[in-house]
């Protein structure tokens, strides 16, 4: 149990005073201005239409509209899975979940995580001399070694998984509502199936948890606080730094915030839209005055919407997935429709990122691991295969081609979770499964194969209301290209170094500072400032 180790001998520097929180800011031989600084903000459930810049009916986001008006904005930008566990799994590593071997959620009571034997893009950078820091939601295993103290991080600061994974005494806007977590002597039960009332959502710092339940109200100060810390003092060390942000934002519940309370009337949703664009300025703002032209900045999100939370749902803009919402269901989140893996996306480096540019390239989140590494002047792991790419040129305005073919993997709503069943290659989006999502109004599209599958042109129909006729020239000269490249994707997978998470449950790793007390209540014990001593 080496991981058992680890975690003794952090907590006793931590206790000791001696190391806390155990980042070492202090200055190495090599300076600052020799690499670059990076920020990486994911935001949770937010749709391609929820940023103003892309969709002119969205008008919450005015400081991620003037990001996008000072860098660069990218249109055709998909998340690598359309659910949080495998899409985070993919940012850190580059690979699809059938090879990094995340293929769907963990849960409260994940006995595993992200496998041991994938390296995560912290990993590879605090080998290169970086200080690395991981603020928000986690959720890729927080028992013992997945914890992300273990995986490259030295510093960091959230809930381990979603934050509707646990009950809070703000509960916020959910859909249909959760209660408050219990108090008394008896743990109350909520009728609703997806309520968690059992064990209060932890907030760890490092490997302490700080707070449970954590008050949602005040979560998004808190990250804007410590993400301002750790670029102070990083930046002030001479150090390169990482620093990977995954918001609570949009994702439900969302907070009852003095911000929703000011806008009389106005839908909690865009309260919320409002808050985490105030977030990230913050954020860019403080890049801005501390390391402007040494600092990449890189916003995305997870998945689109998740559409059965409603009102509290947010806007796929229009890629509104026709042909699946005829037959009923969603085709946002969980769902390989456009509106489930097209996501909002921004890059701002002023200097080297051009100004006020909207890219059309064909990106992914799989990018964001090689394009960081390159951009570090550090190596890949070279014992596997990788499926983003480094798309430096296309930053830098240098070319506007990305990938010729992107996988969507199945991730929840239809077929076996990870399986490669929809493919894009250009314009055409293939399906040889389709479902939809639980929808607002309850319905669910059943599971379809299609073999020969649905064949779409984005370029003339971006609403994916109508497929090709499966006898017209256009068809059957695609249809040959897409399972040739089916068969090579699935043989190459086949000879990768791959792993396997473990998706077992014990309720014995669920997170709880106090388990004498109902839903294992306890005292927050203060917050923790970086060191400020001398090296």
């Amino acid at each position: 149990m080496g991981w058992l180790l680890l975690k003794v001998l952090f907590l006793g520097v931590t206790f000791l005073g001696c190391l806390y929180p155990l980042v070492d800011f202090c200055p190495s031989g090599e300076t600052r201005g020799q690499k670059p600084n990076f920020v990486i903000i994911l935001a949770d459930d937010m749709g391609w239409g929820d940023l103003g810049a892309n969709w002119a009916e969205t008008k919450d986001t005015a400081n991620l509209d003037k990001m996008a008006a000072e860098g660069m904005r990218f249109v055709d930008f998909h998340a690598a899975a359309s659910t949080c566990s495998p899409s985070r799994a993919s940012l850190l590593t580059g690979r699809l979940g059938l090879r990094n071997g995340v293929t769907h959620n963990f849960a409260v009571t994940s006995v595993g995580g992200l496998p041991l034997n994938e390296t995560t893009l912290a990993e590879v950078l605090q080998q290169a001399g970086y200080v690395t820091g991981m603020i928000g939601k986690w959720h890729l295993g927080h028992h013992g070694p997945y914890h992300p103290n273990f995986r490259g991080f030295d510093y960091y600061f959230g809930i381990p998984y979603s934050h509707d994974m646990g009950c809070t005494d703000t509960p916020g806007y959910n859909h249909p509502p959760c209660p408050a977590c219990p108090r008394g002597d008896r743990p109350s039960r909520s009728l609703e199936r997806d309520c968690y009332t059992d064990v209060a959502l932890p907030l760890y710092e490092n490997l302490n948890i700080v707070e449970q339940p954590v008050n949602l109200s005040s979560l998004a100060h808190k990250y804007a606080e410590k993400a301002i810390q750790f670029i102070q003092h990083a930046s002030a060390s001479g150090r390169p730094f990482l620093l990977y942000m995954g918001l609570a934002h949009m994702h439900v519940p969302i907070s009852r915030t003095q911000l929703s309370a000011d806008l009389r009337g106005r839908r909690p949703y865009g309260a919320g839209l409002r808050e985490m664009d105030s977030l990230v300025g913050q954020i860019k703002d403080k890049v801005d005055r501390t390391a402007k032209e040494n600092t990449f900045l890189w916003f995305t999100g997870d998945n689109g919407p998740w559409a059965q939370k409603c009102e509290l749902a947010g806007s796929v803009g229009p890629f509104t997935g026709l042909w699946q919402t005829h037959q009923g269901g969603s085709p946002a989140k969980q769902t390989t429709w456009e509106g489930g893996h097209r996501v909002p996306a921004l890059a701002y480096w002023p200097g080297r990122v051009p100004v006020n540019v909207t890219s059309t390239a064909l990106l992914s989140v799989l990018d964001i691991f090689p394009t960081v590494v390159a951009l570090a002047g550090a190596s890949l792991p070279q014992d596997r295969h990788f499926d983003g790419l480094d798309a430096s040129e296309v930053l830098f305005g240098w070319s506007q081609t990305g990938h010729r073919v992107l996988f969507h993997p199945n991730s929840g709503a239809a077929g076996e979770f990870g399986a490669l069943q929809t493919v894009r290659l250009g314009s055409y989006k293939v399906f040889y499964v389709s479902g939809g999502a639980k929808a607002c109004d309850g319905d669910v599209g059943r599971e379809q194969h299609h073999d020969p599958p649905l064949i779409f042109n984005l370029e003339d129909d971006v609403a994916e209301a109508v497929p090709l006729d499966r006898g017209s020239a256009e068809y059957q000269d695609v249809l040959p290209k897409v399972r040739e490249i089916l068969a090579d994707v699935l043989l190459d997978i086949a000879g990768d170094n791959t792993s396997r998470a473990d998706y077992t449950r014990h309720p014995s790793v669920t997170p709880c500072c106090n388990p004498h007390h109902v839903a294992c209540r306890c005292q927050a014990t203060g917050w923790t400032d970086f060191p400020t001593g001398r090296c």
